[in-house]
C-alpha cells in the first residue's frame, strides 16, 4: 500500500431494499447495482493542502448524494473516487487521470 499525504474521504451506500438500487458515480457516469441488504464503500481523496475537496460544489464537503427511490448518485471530489464492497475488495478497479492517490487502497 502506497502512502499518501492528502486526505481520504469514504461514503458507505447500502440498500435496504428488497430490489436492486443503481450506485451512480460522477463525474464519470459510472453505473455499479448494490443488491439488496449490501453496501458499497464509494474512497475519495483530496491532495489540498488547505483541506478542501475540489470538484464539489460545496469546496468543504467529500461528496455529493442524491437519492432517488430506485438510484443514488454520488458526486466525488474531482475526477477521483474508488469502489469497495465492505470487506475492502476493490469492485471495477480503475484509476481516473488527475487522482493524487495512485494506489485505490492508500
Amino acid at each position: 500500500m502506497e502512502m499518501f499525504a492528502g486526505r481520504t474521504a469514504r461514503l458507505v451506500v447500502g440498500n435496504d431494499d428488497e430490489v436492486p438500487l443503481d450506485l451512480m458515480l460522477e463525474p464519470w457516469g459510472d453505473v455499479h447495482q448494490i443488491l439488496p441488504k449490501e453496501e458499497c464503500v464509494v474512497v475519495t481523496h483530496s491532495s489540498a493542502g488547505d483541506g478542501s475537496w475540489p470538484g464539489t460544489q460545496l469546496g468543504d464537503e467529500p461528496f455529493q448524494v442524491d437519492h432517488r427511490r430506485d438510484s443514488v448518485t454520488v458526486w466525488a471530489n474531482g475526477h477521483c473516487f474508488h469502489l469497495f464492497d465492505r470487506r475492502g475488495n476493490e469492485i471495477d478497479p480503475y484509476i481516473y487521470g488527475g487522482c493524487p492517490a495512485q494506489s485505490p487502497t492508500a
